[in-house]
């Protein structure tokens, strides 16, 4: 799942999520917005924290929340998504001088969590098993909001994801070594919630 689910362990709440996805099927095509926290990703998440789900309920809602992230991303790839047609309406209705309540209210909703993929190489043209001192650590971006975060992530192969995450020292509420310690936390957990050397208890 591309959403970065440790925000309710750093900021105590869930946040409207910004995911960058390519809309290169198209000419001149760029992103589209995956809007990446949704009822599915939020159920698991809270899955988590409650000790009365047994680990094959947390499984199943964790393949419900990647099987909707999958449809949003295929969604947005394709021209279906929503947040460049609101920019157009946007555009449009600046042009024709209307007023929108809808689009004032949606576009001043802040991304409190901006997230984006960057591909370790664009071509294969090394093997990462045979040249682990190749990969790439990659770079990042800064958070959308004041009180936000940026964060950036490569998949490397089969066994290595690297993060950046960025924030700004002038906001109290965000701390981005804190958050990259929640994210690699929610990384163990969903590893050992699928870890097949770990059986499940009685019950679960």
């Amino acid at each position: 799942m591309g959403s970065m689910d440790s925000i309710p362990q750093d900021k105590g709440s869930f946040c409207l999520t910004y995911e960058a996805s390519m809309t290169r099927l198209f000419r001149e095509g760029r992103t589209e917005t995956v809007r990446s926290c949704t009822c599915e990703s939020t159920a698991f998440v809270r899955s988590m924290a409650d000790p009365r789900r047994s680990r094959s309920e947390r499984q199943r809602l964790f393949k419900a929340a990647a099987e909707k992230h999958q449809q949003l991303y295929r969604l947005a790839m394709t021209g279906a998504g929503i947040d460049r047609h609101l920019f157009c309406l946007y555009l449009m209705s600046r042009y024709l001088g209307t007023q929108s309540p809808f689009l004032a209210k949606v576009l001043a909703e802040p991304w409190r969590l901006s997230t984006s993929q960057t591909p370790q190489q664009q071509l294969r043209m090394f093997d990462f098993d045979k040249f682990p001192d190749h990969v790439s650590s990659g770079g990042g971006f800064g958070p959308v909001a004041d009180d936000g975060y940026g964060v950036s992530y490569i998949i490397s192969g089969e066994n290595l994801i690297t993060f950046h995450v960025s924030s700004k020292f002038s906001s109290p509420e965000t701390d981005s070594q804190r958050f990259g310690r929640h994210i690699r936390q929610a990384m163990l957990d969903i590893a050992g919630l699928f870890d097949k050397t770990n059986p499940p208890k009685a019950g679960e």
